[in-house]
Protein backbone atom coordinates (compact mmCIF):
# COMPACT_ATOMS: atom_id res chain seq x y z
CA UNK A 1 0.00 0.00 0.00
CA UNK A 2 1.30 3.50 -0.76
CA UNK A 3 2.05 6.23 2.28
CA UNK A 4 -1.07 8.48 0.35
CA UNK A 5 -3.27 5.42 0.68
CA UNK A 6 -3.22 4.54 3.87
CA UNK A 7 -5.94 6.66 6.05
CA UNK A 8 -6.60 7.34 9.84
CA UNK A 9 -9.58 5.33 10.24
CA UNK A 10 -10.74 5.65 13.51
CA UNK A 11 -9.20 7.24 16.77
CA UNK A 12 -10.56 5.83 20.09
CA UNK A 13 -9.73 6.53 23.38
CA UNK A 14 -6.50 4.97 23.82
CA UNK A 15 -6.04 3.61 19.78
CA UNK A 16 -5.58 5.01 16.90
CA UNK A 17 -6.45 2.80 13.88
CA UNK A 18 -5.06 2.53 10.20
CA UNK A 19 -6.83 1.30 7.07
CA UNK A 20 -4.02 -0.16 4.85
CA UNK A 21 -6.28 -1.55 2.78
CA UNK A 22 -7.03 -5.42 2.05
CA UNK A 23 -9.20 -5.47 4.32
CA UNK A 24 -6.36 -4.46 7.26
CA UNK A 25 -6.40 -2.40 9.84
CA UNK A 26 -3.05 -1.51 12.13
CA UNK A 27 -4.30 -1.19 15.38
CA UNK A 28 -1.64 1.28 17.49
CA UNK A 29 -2.05 1.66 21.37
CA UNK A 30 -0.70 5.19 22.39
CA UNK A 31 0.05 6.02 25.65
CA UNK A 32 -2.80 8.31 26.37
CA UNK A 33 -4.80 6.71 29.22
CA UNK A 34 -8.97 7.58 30.11
CA UNK A 35 -10.66 7.34 33.35
CA UNK A 36 -14.07 7.49 34.00
CA UNK A 37 -14.77 7.84 29.80
CA UNK A 38 -12.12 10.40 29.73
CA UNK A 39 -8.96 10.96 28.05
CA UNK A 40 -6.41 12.58 30.59
CA UNK A 41 -3.86 15.07 29.70
CA UNK A 42 -0.78 12.92 30.44
CA UNK A 43 0.82 9.90 29.06
CA UNK A 44 1.63 7.07 30.66
CA UNK A 45 5.21 6.03 29.73
CA UNK A 46 5.36 2.02 27.71
CA UNK A 47 0.98 1.74 28.70
CA UNK A 48 0.73 1.82 24.61
CA UNK A 49 3.31 -1.35 24.87
CA UNK A 50 2.07 -3.26 27.82
CA UNK A 51 -1.87 -3.07 26.25
CA UNK A 52 -0.34 -4.41 23.06
CA UNK A 53 2.40 -7.41 25.07
CA UNK A 54 -0.67 -8.42 27.39
CA UNK A 55 -3.17 -8.70 24.42
CA UNK A 56 -0.76 -10.77 22.23
CA UNK A 57 -0.16 -13.31 25.47
CA UNK A 58 -4.11 -13.55 25.85
CA UNK A 59 -5.56 -14.12 22.44
CA UNK A 60 -2.73 -17.09 22.10
CA UNK A 61 -4.32 -18.00 25.51
CA UNK A 62 -8.02 -17.64 24.05
CA UNK A 63 -7.59 -18.94 20.32
CA UNK A 64 -9.18 -22.30 21.20
CA UNK A 65 -12.44 -20.54 22.10
CA UNK A 66 -12.88 -17.93 19.36
CA UNK A 67 -10.96 -16.74 16.70
CA UNK A 68 -9.24 -13.21 17.13
CA UNK A 69 -8.22 -9.92 14.98
CA UNK A 70 -4.97 -10.78 14.69
CA UNK A 71 -2.59 -10.98 11.55
CA UNK A 72 0.59 -9.93 12.95
CA UNK A 73 2.40 -7.72 15.36
CA UNK A 74 6.01 -7.79 14.27
CA UNK A 75 7.39 -4.57 12.64
CA UNK A 76 8.83 -5.78 9.83
CA UNK A 77 5.25 -7.41 8.17
CA UNK A 78 3.71 -3.82 8.75
CA UNK A 79 2.92 -2.17 4.97
CA UNK A 80 5.05 0.78 4.44
CA UNK A 81 4.88 3.82 5.97
CA UNK A 82 4.55 1.74 8.74
CA UNK A 83 7.05 -0.51 8.93
CA UNK A 84 9.19 2.47 8.83
CA UNK A 85 8.34 3.98 12.25
CA UNK A 86 10.86 2.13 15.14
CA UNK A 87 8.43 4.04 17.58
CA UNK A 88 5.09 1.16 16.95
CA UNK A 89 7.25 -1.36 17.80
CA UNK A 90 5.54 -3.58 20.20
CA UNK A 91 2.51 -1.18 20.62
CA UNK A 92 0.60 -2.12 17.36
CA UNK A 93 -0.84 -4.77 15.65
CA UNK A 94 -1.85 -5.53 12.19
CA UNK A 95 -5.52 -6.71 12.36
CA UNK A 96 -8.22 -8.01 10.13
CA UNK A 97 -11.46 -5.15 9.10
CA UNK A 98 -14.70 -5.75 11.31
CA UNK A 99 -17.87 -4.90 11.54
CA UNK A 100 -17.99 -3.98 15.08
CA UNK A 101 -20.30 -5.36 17.83
CA UNK A 102 -21.88 -2.08 19.34
CA UNK A 103 -21.63 -3.47 22.96
CA UNK A 104 -19.37 -3.45 25.84
CA UNK A 105 -19.54 -7.06 26.73
CA UNK A 106 -18.44 -7.48 30.29
CA UNK A 107 -17.74 -9.98 32.96
CA UNK A 108 -17.51 -9.69 36.50
CA UNK A 109 -17.38 -11.49 39.66
CA UNK A 110 -16.55 -9.32 42.00
CA UNK A 111 -18.73 -6.20 43.32
CA UNK A 112 -16.98 -2.90 42.58
CA UNK A 113 -16.72 0.16 40.83
CA UNK A 114 -20.14 1.42 38.62
CA UNK A 115 -21.26 -2.43 39.25
CA UNK A 116 -21.20 -2.00 43.49
CA UNK A 117 -23.36 1.50 42.41
CA UNK A 118 -26.07 0.21 40.87
CA UNK A 119 -25.95 -2.82 42.87
CA UNK A 120 -26.20 -0.67 46.41
CA UNK A 121 -29.14 1.86 44.43
CA UNK A 122 -31.10 -1.04 42.90
CA UNK A 123 -30.18 -4.45 44.02
CA UNK A 124 -28.86 -5.53 40.98
CA UNK A 125 -26.34 -5.06 38.02
CA UNK A 126 -27.48 -5.04 34.71
CA UNK A 127 -30.56 -6.43 35.44
CA UNK A 128 -28.80 -9.19 37.16
CA UNK A 129 -30.30 -9.97 40.52
CA UNK A 130 -28.00 -10.24 43.98
CA UNK A 131 -28.04 -11.93 47.11
CA UNK A 132 -28.40 -8.87 49.73
CA UNK A 133 -25.69 -7.87 52.41
CA UNK A 134 -22.94 -7.55 49.72
CA UNK A 135 -20.05 -4.62 49.84
CA UNK A 136 -17.13 -3.68 48.32
CA UNK A 137 -15.31 -6.69 46.66
CA UNK A 138 -17.62 -9.07 47.71
CA UNK A 139 -17.05 -12.19 45.47
CA UNK A 140 -20.39 -12.77 43.39
CA UNK A 141 -21.71 -16.41 43.07
CA UNK A 142 -20.67 -17.04 39.94
CA UNK A 143 -19.64 -14.54 37.50
CA UNK A 144 -22.58 -12.45 35.37
CA UNK A 145 -22.96 -10.53 31.76
CA UNK A 146 -23.05 -6.78 32.50
CA UNK A 147 -22.78 -5.20 29.08
CA UNK A 148 -22.68 -1.52 28.61
CA UNK A 149 -23.38 0.97 25.18
CA UNK A 150 -20.39 1.46 23.10
CA UNK A 151 -20.14 4.96 23.56
CA UNK A 152 -18.77 6.71 20.60
CA UNK A 153 -18.41 10.10 23.10
CA UNK A 154 -19.45 10.32 26.92
CA UNK A 155 -19.82 7.88 29.27
CA UNK A 156 -21.10 3.91 28.62
CA UNK A 157 -24.56 3.14 30.20
CA UNK A 158 -25.44 -0.32 31.60
CA UNK A 159 -27.41 -2.69 29.26
CA UNK A 160 -29.80 -5.24 31.06
CA UNK A 161 -29.99 -8.73 28.93
CA UNK A 162 -32.85 -7.80 27.21
CA UNK A 163 -31.91 -4.06 26.37
CA UNK A 164 -28.76 -6.15 24.13
CA UNK A 165 -31.42 -8.37 22.59
CA UNK A 166 -33.46 -5.39 21.49
CA UNK A 167 -30.01 -3.57 19.96
CA UNK A 168 -28.25 -6.96 18.35
CA UNK A 169 -31.13 -9.93 18.57
CA UNK A 170 -31.74 -12.91 20.84
CA UNK A 171 -29.69 -15.63 19.18
CA UNK A 172 -26.09 -12.97 19.10
CA UNK A 173 -26.86 -11.64 22.59
CA UNK A 174 -26.87 -15.52 23.99
CA UNK A 175 -23.63 -16.16 22.05
CA UNK A 176 -21.91 -12.74 23.40
CA UNK A 177 -23.15 -13.59 27.00
CA UNK A 178 -21.79 -17.25 26.59
CA UNK A 179 -18.29 -16.50 24.63
CA UNK A 180 -18.01 -13.45 27.66
CA UNK A 181 -18.28 -16.07 30.36
CA UNK A 182 -15.89 -18.89 28.85
CA UNK A 183 -13.26 -15.98 28.01
CA UNK A 184 -13.31 -14.38 31.57
CA UNK A 185 -13.27 -17.54 33.60
CA UNK A 186 -10.33 -18.68 31.22
CA UNK A 187 -8.62 -15.72 31.70
CA UNK A 188 -9.26 -15.64 35.46
CA UNK A 189 -8.13 -19.23 35.93
CA UNK A 190 -5.12 -18.27 34.02
CA UNK A 191 -4.37 -14.79 36.38
CA UNK A 192 -5.25 -16.97 39.85
CA UNK A 193 -2.09 -18.82 38.90
CA UNK A 194 -0.27 -15.71 38.54
CA UNK A 195 -1.64 -14.71 42.23
CA UNK A 196 -4.16 -12.00 40.01
CA UNK A 197 -7.85 -11.97 40.82
CA UNK A 198 -9.38 -10.43 37.92
CA UNK A 199 -12.76 -8.85 39.31
CA UNK A 200 -13.72 -7.42 36.27
CA UNK A 201 -13.12 -7.29 32.41
CA UNK A 202 -14.49 -6.38 29.43
CA UNK A 203 -14.57 -7.99 25.69
CA UNK A 204 -15.41 -6.62 22.44
CA UNK A 205 -16.57 -8.43 18.99
CA UNK A 206 -17.03 -7.99 15.41
CA UNK A 207 -18.32 -9.58 12.13
CA UNK A 208 -15.34 -10.69 9.63
CA UNK A 209 -15.85 -13.10 6.74
CA UNK A 210 -19.42 -13.81 8.50
CA UNK A 211 -17.31 -14.92 11.57
CA UNK A 212 -17.80 -13.77 15.04
CA UNK A 213 -14.09 -12.86 16.41
CA UNK A 214 -12.76 -11.14 19.74
CA UNK A 215 -11.16 -7.75 18.72
CA UNK A 216 -9.55 -4.45 20.27
CA UNK A 217 -7.55 -5.40 23.69
CA UNK A 218 -7.93 -8.30 26.05
CA UNK A 219 -7.41 -8.84 29.42
CA UNK A 220 -5.45 -5.67 29.54
CA UNK A 221 -5.15 -3.14 32.98
CA UNK A 222 -7.19 -0.77 30.83
CA UNK A 223 -9.87 -3.25 30.50
CA UNK A 224 -9.76 -5.12 33.18
CA UNK A 225 -9.71 -4.32 37.33
CA UNK A 226 -6.65 -6.78 38.15
CA UNK A 227 -6.02 -7.99 42.02
CA UNK A 228 -3.21 -9.12 43.98
CA UNK A 229 -4.60 -11.85 45.23
CA UNK A 230 -2.35 -12.25 48.29
CA UNK A 231 -3.94 -9.29 49.72
CA UNK A 232 -7.67 -9.70 48.92
CA UNK A 233 -10.11 -9.00 51.22
CA UNK A 234 -13.92 -8.33 50.69
CA UNK A 235 -15.26 -4.80 52.58
CA UNK A 236 -12.27 -2.68 51.59
CA UNK A 237 -10.76 -1.21 47.95
CA UNK A 238 -8.37 -3.51 46.99
CA UNK A 239 -4.92 -2.66 45.80
CA UNK A 240 -4.41 -2.99 42.44
CA UNK A 241 -2.65 -3.10 38.64
CA UNK A 242 -4.59 -1.48 36.89
CA UNK A 243 -6.54 2.16 36.48
CA UNK A 244 -8.02 2.00 39.65
CA UNK A 245 -4.63 3.69 41.39
CA UNK A 246 -5.52 6.56 38.57
CA UNK A 247 -9.36 6.72 39.34
CA UNK A 248 -8.57 6.80 43.22
CA UNK A 249 -6.70 10.07 43.10
CA UNK A 250 -8.79 11.60 40.48
CA UNK A 251 -12.08 11.07 43.13
CA UNK A 252 -9.63 12.07 46.07
CA UNK A 253 -9.14 15.75 44.25
CA UNK A 254 -12.66 15.97 43.70
CA UNK A 255 -12.65 15.85 39.97
CA UNK A 256 -16.73 15.72 38.60
CA UNK A 257 -16.03 12.86 36.22
CA UNK A 258 -16.60 15.67 33.61
CA UNK A 259 -13.97 17.37 30.71
CA UNK A 260 -11.41 19.04 31.53
CA UNK A 261 -9.71 16.56 33.81
CA UNK A 262 -6.76 17.48 35.91
CA UNK A 263 -3.17 17.38 35.41
CA UNK A 264 -1.65 14.40 36.81
CA UNK A 265 1.46 14.33 38.79
CA UNK A 266 4.34 12.67 38.56
CA UNK A 267 4.30 10.01 41.13
CA UNK A 268 0.84 9.25 39.86
CA UNK A 269 2.06 9.08 36.20
CA UNK A 270 5.06 7.04 37.73
CA UNK A 271 2.66 5.15 39.78
CA UNK A 272 0.84 3.63 37.03
CA UNK A 273 3.76 2.56 34.62
CA UNK A 274 5.27 0.56 37.48
CA UNK A 275 1.65 -0.93 38.24
CA UNK A 276 1.17 -1.92 34.82
CA UNK A 277 4.48 -3.61 34.07
CA UNK A 278 4.33 -5.66 37.13
CA UNK A 279 0.87 -6.87 35.98
CA UNK A 280 2.82 -7.88 32.68
CA UNK A 281 5.36 -9.74 34.34
CA UNK A 282 2.97 -11.19 36.50
CA UNK A 283 0.66 -12.53 34.48
CA UNK A 284 2.97 -13.69 31.04
CA UNK A 285 5.85 -14.50 33.85
CA UNK A 286 8.41 -12.83 31.11
CA UNK A 287 10.57 -9.66 32.24
CA UNK A 288 9.49 -6.61 30.69
CA UNK A 289 12.61 -6.00 29.50
CA UNK A 290 12.75 -9.31 27.28
CA UNK A 291 9.11 -8.02 25.39
CA UNK A 292 10.59 -5.14 24.63
CA UNK A 293 13.74 -6.15 23.19
CA UNK A 294 11.57 -9.51 21.61
CA UNK A 295 9.20 -6.65 19.22
CA UNK A 296 12.37 -4.30 18.36
CA UNK A 297 11.86 -2.14 20.12
CA UNK A 298 14.77 0.74 20.89
CA UNK A 299 15.64 3.53 23.10
CA UNK A 300 15.32 6.17 20.82
CA UNK A 301 11.54 5.11 19.78
CA UNK A 302 10.62 5.77 23.92
CA UNK A 303 9.74 9.07 26.17
CA UNK A 304 8.27 12.60 24.69
CA UNK A 305 9.44 11.48 21.16
CA UNK A 306 6.80 8.63 20.94
CA UNK A 307 3.56 11.33 21.37
CA UNK A 308 5.66 13.63 18.75
CA UNK A 309 6.16 10.85 16.45
CA UNK A 310 2.10 9.43 16.69
CA UNK A 311 0.73 13.25 16.25
CA UNK A 312 2.59 13.40 12.94
CA UNK A 313 1.42 9.68 11.78
CA UNK A 314 -2.04 10.89 12.75
CA UNK A 315 -1.97 14.15 10.40
CA UNK A 316 0.01 12.53 7.69
CA UNK A 317 -2.28 10.02 7.00
CA UNK A 318 -5.87 12.11 8.03
CA UNK A 319 -7.33 11.80 4.90
CA UNK A 320 -10.44 9.54 5.73
CA UNK A 321 -13.44 10.50 8.28
CA UNK A 322 -11.84 9.76 11.66
CA UNK A 323 -14.67 7.05 13.56
CA UNK A 324 -14.51 5.45 17.21
CA UNK A 325 -15.40 1.88 14.82
CA UNK A 326 -13.10 -0.91 13.04
CA UNK A 327 -15.72 -1.71 10.09
CA UNK A 328 -15.35 0.14 6.91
Amino acid sequence: MSEAAAKLHGRGKVRDIYDVGQERLLLVATDRISAFDVVLPNPIPDKGRVLTGLTLFWLDHTEDLIGNHLISADLGEFPEPFRSEPVLAGRSMLAIKAEVIAVECVARCYLTGSGLRQYRAEGHVCGVPLPPGLDEASKLPEPIFTPTTKAAEGHDLPLTFEDTVGLVGRGLAEKLREITLVLYERGAAVAAERGIVVADTKFEFGFAGGELILIDEVLTPDSSRFWPAEGYESGRVQASFDKQFVRDWLDAVGWDHEPPPPELPGDVIDGTAARSREAYERITGEPWDRYRRAMGVIAGSDGETSDDVLDRLRAEHAGGSERRCWSA
